[in-house]
């Protein structure tokens, strides 16, 4: 827009009698343009301390053979049935299963409001995309970072992570190989333990990633339950401002860190659901697992408890919450750590041929 500003900042109007009219015509032209820009763009973005806390938000909302809009800061889901709205702010993880369209406003409303968007295959499986965290401040990422690149503290963390699979028990002279064992063996009582409970015939763990109802019903359902799961404890990172790939435990793959975190609650939620939801014999296994996985997550708190294990985990559970919400940009410095940024360090603001 080409408005005028007066000298005292505010906006200045050329009086109807003052105006040619190509300029009157250039007026009107740029007040309709405003108004179409209000109408598709809502209100403004808001600000981080603004926005609900991860842990207090939704847990998930899965949608397909939609398409997804935006009104105002709250989404719009439109399928054949008429239209739904979802607040943005209130919202974790967005799952876009087959047939499902996005708008581009849609997807600034979401980013804007930190919300974990993953586009789904049939039935719930797998997960493609990100949005940003929840937060400015980096001091998450960088501890993560200082932890995971130290073989001992590295150690420490994961060891950490077994620990809290084990509560009772001291897992602290135990080597990454013995920890493995312990936690297959662990699985696999819980399994059986499931199996014997709700009558469900279990043999093993296998699925086809490149087709899901090739699996047995069990299967499936575990594979659709840790979808979720995998979806939740992404949100839950990537919200924090963390790393999704630096894992301790996993290693090697973009969401490491999310298989890690993920692994803590699998024999306590998504398993259990996954037989508990196949002994009830439904028409469609992953939609009912998705329904039984989201109440399970509401009733466990499942988002306030990641949170509080992240940053129980990387040794920050003292940070105030301002040092995570807190828009702050610094240089950093070999000698004193840190020094101002958005100044010149130069005595007469001229470039001598080095460092600005």
């Amino acid at each position: 827009m080409n408005d005028e500003l007066g000298e005292d900042g505010a906006d200045f109007e050329m009086a109807p009698s003052e105006m040619s009219s190509e300029e009157a015509a250039r007026k009107t032209s740029d007040a309709k343009i405003s108004e179409r820009r209000r109408s598709t763009l809502g209100t403004p973005p808001p600000e981080i301390q603004d926005l609900v806390r991860v842990e207090d938000r939704l847990s998930f909302a899965y949608f397909e053979h939609c398409t997804i809009g935006r009104d105002d800061n709250a989404i719009t889901v439109t399928d054949v049935t008429g239209v739904i709205h979802v607040p943005a702010a209130a919202l974790s993880v967005l799952m876009l299963g087959p047939g499902a369209r996005v708008t581009h406003q849609a997807m600034t409303v979401i980013g804007e409001n930190g919300a974990t968007v993953i586009w789904v295959g049939e039935r719930g499986v797998r997960m493609y995309a990100f949005g940003k965290p929840l937060t400015h401040s980096s001091a998450l990422l960088q501890k993560q970072a200082e932890l995971v690149s130290n073989t001992r503290k590295r150690l420490s963390v994961a060891r950490m992570m077994y620990q809290m699979r084990f509560p009772g028990e001291d897992v602290s002279g135990l080597t990454m190989q013995q920890l493995r064992g312990r936690e297959g063996a662990r699985i696999r009582r819980v399994y059986r333990e499931c199996s014997e409970r709700t009558g469900v015939e279990w043999d093993k763990r296998t699925y086809d990633h490149d087709d899901f109802d090739a699996g047995s019903e069990i299967n499936k359902a575990l594979s659709a339950a840790n979808t979720c799961l995998y979806g939740l404890a992404h949100a839950a990172i990537v919200a924090l401002g963390c790393s999704p790939g630096l894992g301790f435990v996993h290693v090697g793959h973009e969401r490491s860190f999310v298989y890690d975190i993920a692994d803590l609650y699998k024999a306590e939620l998504s398993i259990p659901v996954a037989f508990e939801t196949v002994a009830a014999k439904p028409e469609d296994i992953g939609s009912a697992v998705r329904h039984n996985i989201r109440d399970a997550i509401y009733d466990l708190s499942l988002m306030k408890r990641m949170t509080k294990d992240i940053r129980y985990l990387l040794g920050t559970s003292e940070l105030e919450d301002d040092v995570f919400e807190s828009d702050h940009v610094g240089l950093w410095d070999d000698k004193q750590g840190e020094v101002s940024a958005g100044k010149s360090y130069s005595d007469n603001d001229e470039w001598d041929g080095g460092t600005w």
